[in-house]
């Protein structure tokens, strides 16, 4: 099935067609031996992407299901959850928690920019609290954070680190059995879903539970959910031949076979794919007087939000590149109408950008912008060494 347009938003991302492919085969029964051996690979190779020696769940549902149940089974109503927000999907934490009657504190940091790691750290000198969740990558921005500088701080008083991978799982490294700076210092959880870096369609939730993060669900009791209880969960994922809820089969088809394309693509060389790629993508663009919202410091390697040069109509110029065959997202909240998002992760390749920046040119151009699409392009493979 041969994809009619270049999805370069923030994600759903173009998916390949061996995934497709994958996606489209027959239906067995969720019993079947065939299915249960797709499954327990699949749920194998989610462990080595997050080198967990804890467990995962992958279940039907999105990125936000997989954050309510990361939230829910670590936290009980009244304790403290801190949040560190880069973006609107930090932001969303807030009502998730309070929803469960969880106490919710926010960091914020002025959107384009990484949060202080200073007051993190005062933040957590003076307060306690149970958990803390950071988003890897705000899909709101493109801000990536500074887990080397975060993540010790967060550990050293005591609480558990929610990871928020979804746009970040398969395209950077989250490794939990990572030690920064000292043996405890480690991610307990991380979540994610299938359709950005992992590069399959929506419909999956992906959540990674370190010992600690299981050790605080055991003492939890009870929790606030049926579907989203880990325990109800644990033993299909222990024995995927048995039966809690129905699993949506072929969409485990599809993650395995997306799975297994990661794992065989090498994660560190998949790391270094997606860095080098963002660079270009930001490189190329900026030739257009495209300014990207974060610094290069703080730039993620799988999406871009990008202030457009002055005169530039943004629905107009999302239209006209739709119509040319590629798909860019508008920006949120106050960045509506001034700036835009591109994605590049997953399984997009360089002369998938190199004819997209080429078709922005040209879109720029028609609009009365003039601007030099083939030195954009050239740009974009001189950065782009891969």
């Amino acid at each position: 099935m041969p994809n009619k347009e270049m999805l370069l938003i923030p994600g759903p991302t173009p998916v390949v067609d061996e995934i497709y492919e994958a996606l489209a085969a027959e239906t067995w029964a969720h019993t079947d031996p065939r299915f249960v051996s797709v499954f327990a690979n699949s749920l194998k190779l989610t462990k080595q992407l997050f080198n967990t020696d804890g467990e995962v769940f992958v279940i039907a549902g999105s990125g936000t299901l997989a954050m309510e149940m990361a939230v829910v089974n670590v936290l009980a109503p009244g304790e403290k959850l801190l949040v560190i927000s880069q973006g609107y999907f930090g932001d969303r934490f807030v009502p998730l928690a309070q929803t469960h009657g969880i106490q919710v504190e926010t960091l914020q940091a002025e959107w384009g920019q990484q949060v202080d790691p200073g007051a993190v750290a005062d933040k957590l000198a003076r307060e306690s609290f149970k958990a803390v969740t950071l988003t890897h990558v705000d899909t709101s921005t493109g801000v990536v954070a500074d887990l080397a500088a975060l993540v010790p701080i967060i550990k050293r008083s005591g609480a558990l680190l929610i990871l928020d991978g979804v746009c970040a799982a398969a395209a950077l490294d989250e490794d939990m059995q990572k030690e920064y700076g000292a043996p405890d210092y480690k991610i307990d959880l991380v979540l994610t879903g299938s359709q950005k870096a992992i590069g399959v369609p929506p419909g999956l939730a992906i959540v990674a539970f370190g010992p600690r993060a299981l050790a605080a669900r055991e003492a939890r009791g009870l929790v606030g959910g049926y579907y989203v209880d880990i325990k109800n969960w644990l033993p299909i994922m222990e024995n995927p031949g048995r039966y809690y809820a129905t699993p949506p089969v072929n969409m485990i088809y599809a993650f395995n076979r997306g799975m297994e394309i990661v794992m065989k693509e090498d994660l560190p060389r998949r790391y270094r794919r997606h860095e080098a790629l963002g660079k270009a993508v930001r490189a190329a663009l900026s030739t257009y007087g495209m300014k990207p919202l974060a610094s290069e410091q703080a730039a993620a390697p799988t999406l871009t939000c990008f202030l457009y040069p002055e005169g530039v109509d943004d629905l107009a110029f999302r239209r006209a590149l739709a119509a040319k065959g590629v798909v860019i997202a508008g920006a949120l909240a106050s960045l509506a109408g001034k700036a835009f998002r591109i994605g590049h992760m997953g399984n997009v390749t360089g002369e998938m950008f190199s004819q997209a920046i080429r078709l922005m040119g040209e879109t720029l151009t028609e609009m009365g912008h003039a601007v030099n699409s083939e030195a954009a392009v050239a740009k974009f493979r001189e950065v782009y060494q891969f």
